[in-house]
């Protein structure tokens, strides 16, 4: 799962690209229990979303031509600037060349060579989320691909990134993970073949919740939609794809008991 001790290639910001924030903003207030803050002058309407006082996700407003709203992952990079250079080297692409964020980092915006999008992070002052893997944050990320294999070796390229296999109903996983430590404890997320095509090539957020039933009415009641109902996957525990209000995909988890 992931954690806050931020390594190469640890997912460690996430942000909501939305064409309404302050709706948007409302709609994960109501369904998470999340506060919304703004990060203050200069920032337009970017802002964080916080629970128990530590930044759990960041919201602002849709800043790319043509784009839908979306999640955006970062991973941690320690050079922006290397890794955008690698990435268009191993066939992905530059949306946004690393700039600063002030002091907080430096950031940029890239596409897989299958089309997902993602962004990276050299830490500055802020290293990344403050809380990650409790209920109602952040707990695992997953690509979805028409080539997992060839867009993990880009992945690899950049990141140093491990996988493994694993039995899944329908399909077949690969659980990632970073580099460094041991496989198991820095895994962070998986990578599957995409089949909906309509929805193209993308990165899914999953945050962990209580009751994943209860969550879905939530969203339901406050503008969402569901795209897939909520199901017991052995081993994983409880899941549902939800969409906010402007579309923007994300998915909710409720762990299956350990051990």
């Amino acid at each position: 799962m992931i954690g806050t001790r931020f390594t190469k290639g640890s997912p460690c910001w996430i942000d909501l690209g939305s064409p309404d924030t302050e709706a948007a903003a409302a709609f994960y207030t109501a369904v998470f229990g999340w506060e919304f803050r703004s990060a203050g002058s200069g920032a337009g309407d970017y802002g964080f979303f916080q629970r128990d006082g530590g930044t759990v996700a960041a919201l602002g407003p849709l800043t790319e031509q043509g784009a839908s709203s979306a999640w955006t992952v970062y991973f941690q990079t320690p050079d922006a600037d290397a890794t955008a250079k690698d990435a268009e080297s191993a066939g992905g692409a530059v949306r946004l060349a690393p700039t600063d964020i002030m002091e907080t980092g430096r950031a940029g915006a890239l596409t897989d060579p299958g089309g997902a999008r993602f962004a990276i992070w050299q830490p500055g002052t802020i290293q990344g989320l403050d809380r990650t893997s409790a209920t109602d944050t952040l707990v695992w990320v997953e690509l979805h691909t028409e080539d997992p294999e060839g867009t993990l070796a880009f992945y690899r390229t950049l990141f140093g990134w491990r996988s493994a296999e694993m039995d899944a109903p329908g399909m077949r996983y690969r659980v990632l993970s970073t580099a460094e430590g041991d496989q198991q404890d820095a895994t962070f997320g998986g990578a599957a073949e995409l089949h909906d095509m309509r929805r193209g090539p993308r990165w899914i957020v999953y945050f962990d919740v209580a009751d994943a039933d209860a969550t879905v009415t939530a969203a339901l009641a406050h503008g969402g939609s569901v795209l897939m109902p909520a199901t017991d996957i052995p081993g994983v525990g409880r899941v549902a794809w939800l969409a906010d209000p402007f579309g923007a995909p994300f998915a909710v988890l409720k762990p299956a008991p350990m051990g």
